[in-house]
């Protein structure tokens, strides 16, 4: 058991946490995702906080972690360039899931940014990578801390895209545990779940799109495309949320 429930706290004891986590990570990888769900919050630091970008399979870990720990925060970082869709999806599963949504934006207003720096996603990695540090990381910094989050729960899958094929259900980011729990699965053991429990897709699964975030840097999925070159214009699949930068 990881006892600390303070993220930021016992120095020595992170220091441990690699072992820990290479044991813990060997046992979970057999595990069912229900026992999964069931060991971590009984043993990873609270609180517990799950994030959702509301994209085209989000349902899943919405109605998996909700089954387990109904109050759970879903902490949503919205650029303001959405689809609005997705906000339509948003307000949908926050009312059939009862979510404790929290959404959190820039200090900076989208027209603010665009009239101070022009359109950043138009200017190559460099522009890319400011954009999502304002719109997405320093937003995700902030939530975390006013939520006083010790474990993070995310829908990360290997099979999303190169950059996390190497992914562990089980790993420390910014200062506090992460947990994958479908981390392992296919987009077919999504598929079954999602039917199984009758949940829906985002509703632009439907219009050819295998991936959404904002509406300037997403693209439907063609033939000979990976699901990662949708996004971004191809430039990279991560956003910033999911890398380490503490």
């Amino acid at each position: 058991m990881i006892e600390s429930t303070n993220p930021q706290a016992d120095t020595q004891q992170k220091k441990e946490w690699p072992t820990v986590f290479n044991t813990a990570n060997e046992w979970l990888e057999t595990q069912s995702v229900d026992t999964r769900i069931e060991w971590a919050l009984e043993n990873l630091p609270r609180d517990h906080v799950l994030s959702s970008s509301f994209g085209i399979q989000s349902a899943v870990m919405l109605h998996l972690m909700t089954r387990h720990l109904p109050d759970i925060p879903v902490l949503l970082f919205d650029t303001g360039y959405l689809f609005p869709e997705t906000y339509r999806f948003v307000d949908e599963m926050k009312e059939r899931l009862n979510l404790n949504l929290q959404v959190f934006s820039a200090d900076m207003t989208p027209a603010w940014q665009e009239a101070r720096f022009g359109e950043l996603w138009e200017q190559g990695e460099d522009g890319l990578k400011k954009y999502n540090r304002i719109n997405k990381v320093e937003p995700m910094l902030r939530a975390m801390t006013k939520v006083a989050a010790g474990t993070w729960y995310s829908g990360l899958r290997r099979s999303q895209s190169e950059s996390r094929s190497e992914r562990k259900l089980l790993e420390f980011q910014t200062g506090r545990v992460k947990f994958h729990p479908i981390v392992d699965w296919s987009n077919r053991d999504v598929h079954l779940y999602l039917k199984e429990h009758d949940l829906p897709y985002h509703p632009l699964w439907e219009q050819g799109y295998v991936s959404v975030g904002d509406t300037h840097t997403t693209r439907k999925f063609v033939e000979g495309m990976r699901e990662e070159d949708t996004r971004f214009n191809g430039v990279t699949r991560e956003c910033g949320l999911h890398l380490d930068e503490s």
